[in-house]
Formats: C-alpha cells, structure tokens, sequence
C-alpha cells in the first residue's frame, strides 16, 4: 500500500488541477484544493501548501485638457504578488499568505515603510459555512473591494473605491453563511485595529465592521459572485445584492486604513451598498458609498509620516459620497467588451478642495484563461462639476494597455 501512496497522491493532485480550472480567486479566506497552481501535501496528508504568483504589467498615458500639460505616462509593474495558502494538521486551521514587492503595492508613499506584507491570516473552520479568522486580512467593505484586483475587467477599481474604501486592517472576523429557503445568505463582521497595515498597535478606537449579502436566485457558478464580467455565462440569471457599514472609532490616519498619519484622530463612519448580475454573459454592477466624519480636516503628524513635506501641513478625510455602475458582455473566443460610469459627489465641507468628478471608461478584454491570463485595453474620459464640455479645461482623457498573468 505505502509503494502505491504516492502514485495515489499524484492522481488526487491532478484531480484537483482539473477541479480547480475556473474556481475564482478569494482575498477573504484561504483557498484550499480548488484553485490552480503549484501544490504539495505531504504523504500523511497532515500539511498541504498552495504557491502561486501574479502579476499586472501596464502602459497607459493621460492628458489634461488644459493646453498647457501635454500629458504624462506611466508604464510599470503595477502588482507583483506571492501568495501562499494551506492548513497545517487538519483542515480545519487554515492560513494565507500574501507578499507584494512594487512600490504602489506596499502602501510606500503614504507612510514611508515598505509593507511587503498584505495578508498574514490565520483561519479555524468550524464547517465550510462558518469560520473564524485573526491577522491581518481584507475587511468585509464595498464589493470591488472585496473582490480580488486580479478578478477586474477595468485596469483599476473605480473612483469611489479610491476615495472611500476599507483596506487591509489585523483583527479578528467572523464569517456564516447560511440558506433562507433556497436563498445563500452571507454575513461577516470584523473587529480591527483601524489602522491598516501600517498599524503596530493603536492607542485609540478599533474599527468595527459588517456586510450581509443575499442570493435570491442561488450561487453563482464556481464564485462568480467575486469575479467581475459573466466568464462563466450563467444559465439561469443570477444576482447578489449586499451591504454593510463601517465604524472606525478615533484613527490616526486619513482614509482610516489608508493615507498618511494626522495629528487628531478622527472617527469614520462609512456606509455601502452595492449588487452584481450575471446571465448568459452579460454582467452588471451597481456600487454606492457615503462616508461621514465630524470634522473632517486635520493636521498632518511629521512625528509619524516617514517622508519630506512641509511642517503643518494641513489635509482633510474624503467626506461625501459617490456612485460606481458597470456592465459588460462576453463575446465569442473570450472577448468581452465593458462601460463604467463613476460619479464622486464631495461633502460641502470639503468642495474648496475636492471637485465633483464623473468618470466614463471604456474597456476590451481578452481572456485568454479566465482571468488567469487576460489582456485589458481601457479608455476614460474625466469631467469636474458637470461641465462635461471641458470650458473650465479641468477635464482629463486617458487610456491604459495592461498584461495580467498568474498561476
């Protein structure tokens, strides 16, 4: 028996890469034999380790419209991620690992500390419908967010995520799932440091956070719940309605996890809405944030900011709220073509500094496997205020060419 063990385990391996063709990339818990990539379990089956990396390689250009810039480019390696995932004894502990090595992806020209680390988590698994997690990991926020960059049909996420997400934080969460009726049901909730991955420990208010979502018309085929664009093309229309809210108590910097370090701690109160529907290849998506602080301005602390700037520098939160719609269709041999409109609406508070912004994108996509291996071509067109005429010569256009390979 012990001569035939590895040939058995081989097998099992193969069976696995074939289960796990499409499964869909999850930032918010491990993944355990379902996923391609480089795998091993040791022969008492007690360890079981899953590699793999990706990256995202671009070339884009913008241009002011205001005849005096004659526009910027930006090619780079946007994302260069390590991820490690498995359990340890029993399947029941799990673990994720996740390193980022480019400059963008380490949260550098905010704090001035390279963090490699994106998520260090550690999972105990009641039951595939229940488990806990403590380390550092994403929070359950706005769906894009949630998502895993690596599962997008535009080169970014959009605007309001940029201005009002949740990030990374360490904390300890907790995740059920359950069905109303033939109805999936998922709630989370997380308490965290509120200082994202920066934080070495906080001297003020935890951030406190939760999301509920509802399938009324069952699972999505292989997660697609958690990917962008219809790849799978369901059979049977399917839709996933979810929202939460966020309360980050007293944190020290501007976006809460993000931005750099103030003198007087804030309190963040964010709230989110958000639904994504899939049938037979076309997909839409629908997102909405608000956020709201007391008072939103600060001062930024030099004590803490580890980069050149000038002393008192005066910064403020991004109070207001915004809107993010999306939809695409998948075409045959894997093209998919897709339209975003983003709308940014600043509180009056902060309008001296922050303009109403609307954003219309364009994109084609190539998958070549899935979302594994794609090649995305986006347009954009930016206009402030309503204006979108450009008088006020405000308004930017763009476009970005981006590779994204992974195993």
């Amino acid at each position: 028996m012990r001569s035939r063990l590895p040939y058995l385990l081989a097998g099992f391996g193969l069976l696995i890469l074939n289960h796990a063709a499409h499964a869909q990339e999850r930032d918010d818990r491990a993944t355990i034999l379902n996923f391609k990539g480089i795998q091993y379990m040791s022969k008492d089956s007690l360890f079981y380790t899953n590699f793999r990396f990706r990256m995202q390689n671009r070339a884009g250009f913008s241009n002011k419209l205001d005849r005096v810039d004659n526009g910027t480019f930006d090619a780079r390696i946007r994302r260069l991620r390590m991820r490690i995932d498995g359990y340890i004894y029993t399947r029941r502990v799990s673990y994720s690992i996740q390193l980022a090595f480019t400059r963008s992806d380490q949260d550098f020209d905010d704090t001035g500390v390279a963090n490699i680390v994106r998520d260090a988590v550690v999972f105990y698994n009641f039951s595939d419908d229940f488990y806990i997690s403590f380390g550092q990991n994403k929070l359950p926020g706005n769906r894009q967010r949630v998502n895993s960059s690596g599962q997008l049909q535009f080169a970014d996420r959009s605007l309001v995520n940029s201005y009002f997400t949740l990030d990374r934080d360490f904390g300890l969460s907790l995740n059920l799932s359950k069905k109303l009726g033939t109805m999936p049901i998922h709630a989370k909730a997380a308490i965290s440091t509120g200082e994202g991955r920066a934080a070495s420990g906080t001297d003020e208010g935890l951030a406190y956070t939760g999301r509920v979502e509802f399938l009324p018309f069952g699972d999505f085929t292989n997660d697609g719940d958690y990917s962008e664009g219809d790849i799978e093309r369901e059979k049977k229309p399917k839709l996933s309605i979810g929202g939460g809210y966020s309360y980050n108590d007293r944190t020290i910097r501007e976006g809460g996890q993000l931005g750099r370090y103030v003198q007087n701690p804030f309190t963040l109160k964010t709230a989110f809405a958000d639904a994504i529907f899939k049938y037979q290849g076309f997909a839409y998506q629908a997102e909405y944030m608000r956020r709201d602080v007391d008072n939103p301005f600060n001062i930024i602390d030099d004590r803490l900011n580890q980069i050149d700037g000038p002393e008192q520098q005066e910064t403020y939160a991004n109070k207001g709220w915004g809107i993010n719609q999306q939809t695409s269709y998948l075409l045959n041999k894997g093209y998919e073509v897709a339209a975003r409109y983003t709308y940014v609406h600043p509180h009056q508070q902060i309008r001296d500094f922050e303009d109403q912004t609307e954003v219309i994108e364009l994109g084609l996509t190539k998958y070549v496997k899935a979302h594994r291996l794609k090649v995305q071509v986006n347009g954009n067109y930016t206009f402030m205020n309503g204006i979108l005429s450009n008088r006020t010569g405000d308004n930017l256009w763009g476009g970005m060419l981006q590779v994204e390979l992974g195993i």
